[in-house]
């Protein structure tokens, strides 16, 4: 049980914060005079808000972790330098002006989301895979070597195995920066849950901007929660 500790802290706050979102506590706090979102709406733009975390993760993880690996090989070491300052670069955008630049091009909806998602996520998971990669004992790899693994061997059975909790906690900050994000696609016409606090916005309608908010945050901190789990499943004891 000791393992999950952890993560019994966010599962409960996005628990907590999830059902603040429900329009009746929602409208207790914000007034009645505004209108709420209704479940049914609010799951719609949750379901949709989390597929295009997922995808912007996914595209950070492959991307990020890529470059993070080819950044702690040997041979690219020359390369390192260059891959740490484009991806620098690319994060130094912020994700607004990314959607806003991407719309004549790529249009409205996900597709300029997710090149904002990629662009601010790359550097923080390029950086965390390499800390990982770099974090297995020198002693790990030379055992490896002597026995005649490859060096994809000593990189599937050696370095990964043992890079997997800080790759895990990698993903931690990736996905809570995607959920983040990913609000922002609302500018671009996605629906997300920051359609709500854009609207609100619009509108002055504090329970939509509320609701919106909170499942926000609702949705990191359970994601969070179940890669503590995860990472807690991989800890070596």
């Amino acid at each position: 049980m000791s393992r999950f500790a952890p993560a019994l802290g966010p599962l409960l706050l996005g628990i907590v914060l999830g059902l603040g979102s429900h329009p009746a506590l929602a409208s207790l706090v914000g007034g009645a005079a505004h209108r709420p979102l209704t479940p049914g709406r609010l799951t719609e733009l949750a379901l949709n808000h989390l597929a295009l975390a997922g995808g912007g993760l996914a595209l950070v993880a492959g991307i990020g972790g890529g470059l993070g690996l080819i950044a702690t090989r040997a041979r690219f070491a020359a390369w390192r330098g260059s891959i740490d300052t484009l991806a620098a670069l690319a994060q130094a955008v912020p994700p607004v002006v990314v959607v806003a630049l991407a719309l004549p091009v790529l249009g409205f909806g996900g597709p300029p989301t997710l090149l904002a998602l990629a662009a601010y996520g790359i550097m923080p998971a390029l950086r965390g895979t390499v800390a990982a990669l770099e974090s297995v004992p020198p002693e790990a790899r030379e055992a490896a070597r002597a026995i005649g693994l490859t060096p994809g061997q000593v990189l599937r059975q050696v370095e990964l195995p043992l890079a997997a909790q800080g790759l895990v906690e990698t993903l931690r900050t990736a996905f809570v920066l995607s959920v983040a994000v990913t609000a922002v696609g609302a500018l671009a016409g996605a629906a997300t849950l920051g359609t709500p606090i854009v609207a609100g916005l619009q509108n002055q309608n504090f329970v939509a901007m509320l609701q919106g908010a909170l499942a926000s945050a609702a949705m990191a901190f359970l994601g969070d929660a179940l890669l503590l789990a995860a990472g807690g499943l991989l800890r070596r004891e």
